[in-house]
């Protein structure tokens, strides 16, 4: 097989493996926007929770990169 073809196939699962975590992330963090304006108190709870959320996310990045 060629080295050309090998480095396109590698370029596009990189690419495909990290569109979907990252609007996974951009979804995430606007709901938690959006939650945290609707019930300032509750701000602490709702950061927290998608923090954890976040790092789970990029898990999936990373194993898409290896």
């Amino acid at each position: 097989m060629s080295t050309g073809i090998i480095a396109i196939a590698a370029a596009l699962a990189i690419a495909i493996s990290t569109i979907g975590p990252g609007i996974g992330q951009g979804l995430a963090a606007a709901h938690a926007m959006d939650a945290i304006a609707r019930q300032p108190e509750a701000a602490g709870t709702i950061r927290s929770n998608m923090i954890i959320a976040m790092g789970l996310l990029e898990s999936l990045t990373i194993y898409g990169l290896l």
